[in-house]
């Protein structure tokens, strides 16, 4: 028997005035985090919330979302995390298929979590910063087994509604002692993150495993770079995680920092999406902070691949599979490739979820008898063993024929000095079936042009792999943790509006 709350129990028995927490304005020890997260259990017991209920959360990276979480797990009930943006049309469909008892939103959100419960007849809960100072009587921990499920995280999908992923009370310890493995964690460690924790990500690999570990969690509730930089700075982190475009915003937007700001800093952690080789070799280049990229999903609790630390990292790659995972890369028949050649993805292991919620039919067709799981994600594996994820199987542009890999397009368009951010995309065409396009975001002042940059292109890329059809937009879209979201780009305004470059085919 077990339970998610356990690994901060651990710590409060031992060392109870460690800090385990530190918000903008409040920092919580393990003690209080155990104590608080006890009392908001009770309080939910006494709301007649029995083990197994689904408790939607709503809310941004600050310490009440964690006394929230863990006081679900404590009373034995199911968390649903979802994004602080959604909408009540997104936050009805949650509530419904997860068949959600209570709402727990922050008391600073926008009406339409709320009103998106209420309308069902759910009751809601605002979550305020008085959340740790509960009167409730703290119930004792719940003991529960551990292929119970303790959190349904619904998936994006580019198709169809979302699915919710049911990550049991095994994948979520897994995930934070996997997580203080391979980071080395310890009581000693400060952690901090602007990722949002109802996200796998900073949930799994960075809380979990912080409290694994018995270190500090720091929290940016709203990321941004100045502020990130600050955080790195008053809390003299020693681990830092984040996406690729925040690091690429920091590097971007980080004038008054240097590399002092960095010495303290042992480990930052990428993941989320590919981390462009131009922003990791300057990244290091101007901090003197190597960035270890790893690769994982919500189906895998955030863990997969990941780089070791003695051997530091590998640009373009993203390491060799983390302890108690596997990872294969098949072709078309399921059959293992050989090294250097591109197949799908599939991990099997101690992370992996148990499917998906209610959904027989979707877990059958990623989720084989044995255990792996059907990434959906375009890899292969070098003669080191390490994971270079090349794309998604749905990103794949085929043009004319030809297979061109986005991710390797926008590696290219990232050396350009003007441009910030970048998405290749396929849009439909009538001769080569689809035509590769490029959005870029470009650094305030810039002069470029769509004919310019294809131009730049051509001399970089082969032919068929050329961006002929360029958009230069002030940012690009993204979702909760700052991932470029490439489904929400509008091929057909692509098409019809984008400046359309002539190159000749050689």
């Amino acid at each position: 028997m077990a339970n998610v709350i356990d690994p901060v129990s651990r710590h409060a028995d031992a060392t109870p005035d460690n800090i385990a927490l530190r918000g903008a304005e409040s920092t919580l020890t393990y003690g209080q985090l155990r104590d608080a997260s006890t009392r908001y259990a009770g309080a939910l017991t006494e709301a007649g919330l029995s083990p197994g209920d689904r408790i939607l959360l709503a809310a941004p990276s600050v310490p009440e979302f964690v006394v929230a979480y863990l006081g679900i797990q404590a009373a034995g009930c199911v968390v649903v995390p979802v994004n602080t943006m959604s909408t009540r049309p997104e936050t009805e469909y949650v509530l419904a298929d997860a068949g959600a008892a209570l709402a727990i939103v922050w008391h600073e959100l926008g009406p339409a979590i709320g009103d998106a419960a209420s309308g069902l007849g759910i009751p809601v809960w605002a979550l305020a910063p008085d959340a740790a100072a509960s009167d409730a009587e703290p119930v004792p921990v719940a003991a529960r087994d551990h292929d119970d499920t303790a959190a349904i995280l619904y998936t994006s999908g580019t198709t169809g509604r979302p699915k919710g992923a049911e990550l049991t009370v095994a994948n979520l310890l897994s995930g934070g002692e996997i997580g203080a493995e391979c980071s080395r964690g310890s009581s000693d460690d400060r952690t901090g993150t602007g990722l949002p924790l109802f996200h796998v990500f900073g949930q799994a690999s960075v809380m979990m495993a912080t409290f694994t570990g018995g270190g500090s969690l720091s929290l940016l509730a709203r990321f941004d770079p100045a502020a990130m930089l600050a955080l790195l700075r008053r809390d003299r982190l020693t681990i830092m995680a984040g996406v690729p475009t925040m690091w690429n915003a920091m590097l971007h937007a980080a004038d008054g920092a240097d590399s002092q700001d960095f010495t303290q800093l042992r480990i930052a952690i990428s993941g989320g999406a590919s981390l462009p080789g131009e922003v990791a070799r300057e990244f290091e280049s101007r901090f003197g902070c190597t960035i270890l990229e790893g690769y994982g999903l919500t189906e895998t609790t955030a863990f997969g691949t990941f780089n070791d630390i003695d051997r530091g990292g590998k640009i373009g790659y993203t390491g060799r599979a983390v302890p108690r995972l596997e990872v294969q890369v098949r072709d078309h028949d399921n059959v293992a490739c050989p090294p250097g050649t591109v197949g799908e993805v599939f991990v099997k292991g101690a992370t992996v979820m148990k499917g998906y919620w209610n959904r027989p039919s979707d877990t059958a067709a990623v989720l084989d008898p044995d255990g792996w799981l059907r990434t959906g994600d375009l890899g292969e594996i070098d003669a080191d063993g390490d994971l270079r994820i090349v794309d998604r199987v749905k990103d794949l542009i085929i043009r004319g024929g030809y297979n061109v890999y986005p991710s390797e397009v926008e590696e290219v368009l990232y050396t350009h000095p003007d441009i910030l951010e970048a998405a290749v995309v396929g849009v439909p065409d009538d001769h080569y079936g689809e035509e590769v396009a490029a959005v870029v975001a470009t650094v305030p002042g810039s002069g470029l042009d769509g004919g310019e940059l294809t131009s730049w292109a051509r001399e970089r890329l082969s032919a068929y792999k050329i961006p002929r059809i360029v958009a230069i937009v002030d940012s690009l879209p993204k979702g909760s943790t700052g991932k470029i979201l490439k489904r929400s780009i509008d091929r057909t305004a692509l098409k019809n509006d984008a400046l359309t470059a002539e190159v000749p085919e050689r």
